[in-house]
């Protein structure tokens, strides 16, 4: 069997910046166990497979190299921009998903690709957890939580980015991640996400999280739009908006790769 595969670095328009996902355009559906052996094999944040239903409509499904996630962001950008440039799709495509619902990805006129996630404000812990606690060099104070993670608001950009973390003390959060983030200097608003239970220590930039974060800071900052700039050593740039029960998610795709699976 031989299955295609692109690798797209996400939310940046340079190679080796942002995140890379590898996205694989399946006929039919193939075996759960594969689809983790290529994630595992690929090695990196996430790989996407995406399969026709019909014209500019594909389900899709995401697995880290540890196990199948719900939702992912940059895997859903690098699969539009793959759909958009190498398989003529030239309309809105709306991807479906097993947790979050429809998934609407538009192309702007500068190119960037603009996805409608669902929004997904955070609330108020009830009890921050010891492991936060311990995991974190600095003393989580202000605490919330959504459907993916833990977050923590921090006072400043340069907590967000000396900030340093316990990985074993952060796995016993599973199901949960941990994102921290701060207003920004140059950008509204900035973040980190670590995830050592879900698929490695620290993502580059995790598109999903910012259907959380965006709605937060958009409140904060009084703003519907803002740019986010995710901290981690690759880095990468979203575009976000406030739509209703909309978060709209914007950013650039740049091409690493093109090849074929051999199994």
């Amino acid at each position: 069997m031989q299955l295609k595969i692109f690798i797209i670095d996400a939310f940046t328009s340079k190679q080796f910046k942002g995140n890379s996902a590898a996205v694989v355009p399946l006929k039919e559906w193939i075996e759960i166990d594969l689809m983790q052996k290529i994630a595992f094999e690929n090695n990196l944040s996430e790989t996407a497979f995406i399969k026709e239903i019909k014209k500019n409509s594909y389900e899709i499904r995401w697995f880290s190299p540890l196990s199948e996630v719900d939702f992912c962001g940059h895997a859903t950008l690098a699969s539009s921009f793959v759909l958009f440039n190498y398989f003529d799709c030239k309309e809105e495509i709306i991807f479906l998903t097993q947790k979050v619902g429809s998934i609407s990805v538009i192309q702007l006129d500068n190119k960037k690709i603009q996805m409608s996630f669902p929004n997904q404000a955070p609330k108020p812990v009830d009890k921050i957890p010891e492991a936060l606690t311990k995991g974190l060099s600095i003393k989580p104070e202000k605490v919330l939580i959504n459907r993916q993670a833990y977050v923590i608001i921090l006072n400043s950009e340069d907590e967000v980015k000396s900030i340093s973390y316990n990985t074993q003390e952060l796995k016993k959060l599973a199901p949960y991640d941990v994102v921290v983030t701060a207003k920004g200097k140059e950008y509204d608003f900035i973040s980190r996400y670590f995830w050592p239970s879900n698929g490695g220590i620290e993502d580059p930039v995790t598109g999903s999280i910012h259907s959380c974060l965006a709605p937060y800071w958009a409140d904060k900052l009084s703003k519907q739009n803002l740019i986010a700039y995710q901290a981690s050593t690759r880095g990468g740039i979203l575009e976000c908006s406030i739509k209703e029960d909309k978060v709209l998610v914007s950013g650039d795709a740049v091409l690493y790769l093109k090849g074929k699976i051999f199994i």
